[in-house]
């Protein structure tokens, strides 16, 4: 399986780093984190981020997950994608990768090379 993607904040990922795990709000709220993949990302990013600077994207391996990972239709939109979800923290050793994401002039993400 190709990697997932979590859109998040370059300070949410610091405090992350010195808590030992990766815990965003929606786990909380929601029961689980919501990911992306290469495909969504896009989508998610500019319907949801649009010109919010400060961004970084998580590149995570499943495969190295702890938590479960389950693939479902999200609630809120009427896109038919299966979105990875992330059912607990995300371990620091499941993200392989951080990846600068900022928003170009216009206030749209592209993605980045190698993502």
């Amino acid at each position: 399986m190709s990697h997932i993607l979590h859109i998040t904040t370059t300070t949410a990922w610091e405090a992350a780093q010195q808590a030992g795990g990766y815990r965003a709000d929606s786990l909380q709220a929601e029961g689980f984190i919501h990911l992306s993949t290469p495909e969504q990302v896009l989508w998610v990013a500019n319907s949801r981020f649009r010109g919010h600077p400060s961004l970084v994207l998580l590149v995570v391996d499943p495969a190295r997950v702890r938590a479960e990972v389950r693939w479902e239709l999200p609630s809120d939109s009427d896109r038919a994608w299966l979105f990875p979800h992330i059912y607990g923290p995300i371990n620091l050793d499941a993200v392989v990768r951080v990846v600068p994401f900022p928003p170009g002039s216009d206030g749209l993400f592209s993605l980045p090379v190698g993502v």
